[in-house]
């Protein structure tokens, strides 16, 4: 049985994800190129919603989102963009999903990249998440390493390390 063990998963920290809500809130508010303008960035558990007067607008509210997003530690993999939809009084909106846990196709280039490897660790799906199992912690750390340079669509944090 192996020993040691840590779980790679995919999830947004939500009280950093409000804080970078807030902060372009704000921003958008003091900006200049904004003022008179109705704009407004709506946040639920899955998704955030952009509403502004036209695209130019929304893309410099993204801007700003992803900046302050990727300061807090954010990574932009986690929000997939919707299409931009008119919306009332001659405004357009877009929805931001946010992405969390692993998709079971999506864990299986992962396990596969680990099993190429030939590190001695087992890695399994499991609830949203992939488990990697092993005698030795330096075996861990280089899967590890593996999984940070391997290149995914989602974004990859490491959890419960023991």
């Amino acid at each position: 049985m192996a020993d040691f063990s840590f779980d790679v998963v995919s999830k947004v920290d939500a009280q950093e994800l409000d804080n970078a809500l807030n902060q372009t809130r704000k921003e958008v508010e003091g900006r200049f190129d904004f003022k008179n303008s109705k704009t407004s960035i709506e946040n639920t558990d899955k998704a955030i919603t952009i509403v502004t007067d036209d695209e130019l607008k929304l893309k410099n509210v993204l801007d700003i989102l992803q900046s302050k997003a990727s300061k807090r530690g954010i990574s932009l993999k986690a929000f997939e963009y919707g299409k931009v939809e008119p919306a009332a009084s001659n405004t357009v909106r877009q929805v931001l999903t946010i992405k969390s846990g692993i998709a079971k196709d999506k864990s299986k280039p992962l396990i596969e990249a680990i099993k190429a490897a030939k590190l001695k660790v087992q890695a399994q799906y499991q609830d949203e998440q992939i488990r990697v199992s092993g005698k030795s912690k330096d075996d861990l750390q280089k899967a590890q390493a593996l999984l940070k340079a391997y290149d995914t669509d989602v974004p990859l944090q490491f959890t419960n390390y023991r």
